[in-house]
Parts: structure tokens; C-alpha cells; sequence
């Protein structure tokens, strides 16, 4: 079916959209994201209207994006498109947002990066949400969008987010920090763990502490750190401080 779509033109996608019966169409939305043709995804263009359509059938575009294996740049551009502006349901909103980061990842990791113009503005999209979001759940939508897109340039926003945010929002940035590989978790990325596990400058929840914990521990930790992480588990309570002997046994081998 799916190769069938990549081969008809855009009228006929539209037509068979339109004609589907309401329990067949999402997965017809869903077939024609993964045909990935310019024609699928114009037709998807002309037949999703965010302003109309049931949530339900735009969580399943999104989610279809979001799980895309090797996306394209005018997948991205059709999601931003689709999300630019509007006025949605604010899960329409959050799966858009998430989807959005998702995107961004794969299409860094098929080294598109910087050849898409689309990425940059998902990412400039992200970021400005983040800048404006003024509810606690928000900016943890955005964080995850951040972590699923993996992009070195976001660090310095992401540790921002872990050292003064409320629990919620620093778990979100430290959760989004541990997908980096260890080439980007560079000095001042540690630094910042450290404040946050010893609680260098206010108190964090045991959750956060063990996160920013385990981040050192699993990039290359030195000897002081591994040191002041054992006296540190000396003060926690018994489940907390094993889960930690666990974690320096297993980053010593």
C-alpha cells in the first residue's frame, strides 16, 4: 500500500483521503507519511486543516512524523507548517512540539543538518517557545522537544533549565543533556552536574541529584569526582546510596 502511495500523484492521495471511511483514515494519514513522496505530503498539505480536523486524526500525523525512521526535510516543513501560528489544542500543540524535536534529531543524524533550512527554523521555533513559555508543563514540552533533537548549540539553554528551574523542569533539562554522546558533555556541562549533585547552590530533589550523578559517572568521571560521589552517598538513605555504589562500580570497569 505504502509503495503504491509513493507512486500515485497527489490527486489520487487526496482523493483516497477523502473518500476513506472515518475508521480507515488514520491509517491512510498514516501510509501517506511514510510514502514520504512530494505528493503524499502535498496531498496531506491540502487535507489537514489544524483549525478542523479531530485532535485524534492530528496526534496521528504527528505521531506518524515523530516515528518517521528517515524523515525528510519537507516532512519537517510540512509539521511546521501545519503548527505555524495557529491556535490548537494545547495536546495537538505538545505532540507538534515533541514531533518537531524528533524531526530535527533524524535529520541531524542523516547529517542534514545544516543543508535544511527547515531545521533551523524548527529549531529557532523550539527555542523561541521555550523563551515564551511561561507555564511549568510548557517549558518541559519544549526541554523534550530539545532532548529528542540532540543539538549542541541548545546545551547552554538545557543547563540554564537544570540549574535554576523548579524539580519538573530540571529533571526535564537534565533527562534532555543524558542523550548527548560524550564528546559534547564538556567541562562546563560537568561543572554544572556538580553544582547540582553536591547542591552548590540551592537544594535539588534526590531524583535530579542522582540524574546529574549519573551523567558524571558516564563520561569519562575523573577520580575527584568518583571520590566525592562516595562521600556524598554516605550521607543519602540506603536505596539511594547503593543505587550509587551500582553506578561508580559499573563506570570503574
Amino acid at each position: 500500500f505504502i509503495q503504491m502511495l509513493r507512486s500515485a500523484k497527489k490527486r489520487d492521495v487526496l482523493q483516497l483521503l477523502r473518500r476513506a471511511p472515518e475508521e480507515m483514515l488514520p491509517f491512510v494519514v498514516e501510509a501517506a507519511v511514510a510514502a514520504q513522496s512530494v505528493a503524499s505530503l502535498a496531498a496531506l498539505s491540502d487535507f489537514l486543516d489544524f483549525g478542523k480536523e479531530p485532535k485524534s486524526l492530528l496526534e496521528k500525523f504527528l505521531y506518524a512524523a515523530a516515528f518517521s525512521p528517515r524523515p525528510s526535510g519537507e516532512l519537517l516543513r510540512l509539521v511546521l507548517d501545519k503548527l505555524d501560528g495557529k491556535q490548537l489544542a494545547p495536546e495537538v500543540q505538545e505532540t507538534g512540539i515533541v514531533a518537531m524535536g524528533s524531526l530535527i534529531g533524524k535529520l541531524c543524524q542523516q547529517k542534514l543538518c545544516g543543508l535544511r533550512q527547515e531545521v533551523e527554523r524548527g529549531v529557532e521555533t523550539i527555542l523561541r517557545g521555550l523563551r515564551g513559555a511561561e507555564e511549568e508543563s510548557e517549558v518541559v514540552i519544549y526541554l523534550l522537544a530539545l532532548g529528542n533533537a540532540v543539538l549542541p548549540e541548545t546545551i547552554p539553554s538545557l543547563l540554564d533549565h537544570a540549574e535554576e528551574g523548579p524539580a519538573p523542569i530540571t529533571a526535564a533539562a537534565i533527562s534532555a543533556l543524558r542523550r548527548f554522546p560524550a564528546r559534547h558533555i564538556s567541562g562546563k556541562v560537568k561543572q554544572a552536574m556538580r553544582r547540582i549533585f553536591h547542591e552548590k547552590k540551592k537544594s535539588y530533589e534526590k531524583t535530579c541529584r542522582l540524574a546529574a550523578a549519573e551523567i558524571l559517572l558516564d563520561n569519562e568521571p575523573s577520580p575527584m569526582d568518583v571520590i566525592n560521589i562516595l562521600l556524598a552517598a554516605n550521607e543519602l538513605e540506603t536505596e539511594t546510596a547503593t543505587f550509587l555504589l551500582l553506578k561508580v562500580q559499573n563506570s570503574l570497569r
